[in-house]
């Protein structure tokens, strides 16, 4: 199943993949809460919208906006809607 792995810990587990761009998007239900603290940040894609982002928090390690989202994706990019992708320092594995 695949997880997502931050300092050693699974932040998120799903079987429910979707793939774009190379990024596997886990259903937002799959990450844990008590690690996501909310971000400021927003970057904007030219086909899937607005990103909105989530940093990381656990046993006083913190990783700014390693968690990236799309609160109303555009059409095209409907199938990531309530879903999570992750950058920087997490690891995606099978």
């Amino acid at each position: 199943m695949p997880r997502a792995i931050w300092n050693d810990q699974v932040i998120a587990e799903s079987d429910d993949i979707v793939q774009v761009e190379g990024n596997a998007y886990f259903p937002r239900s799959a990450l844990r809460d008590d690690v996501v603290r909310d971000s400021d940040t927003h970057s904007v894609c030219p086909w899937k919208g607005t990103a909105s982002y989530y940093s990381l928090e656990l046993d006083g390690q913190r990783s700014a906006d390693a968690v990236w989202y799309y609160p109303e994706p555009k059409p095209e990019a409907e199938m990531i809607r309530d879903r999570v992708a992750f950058w920087k320092d997490v690891k995606v594995v099978d």
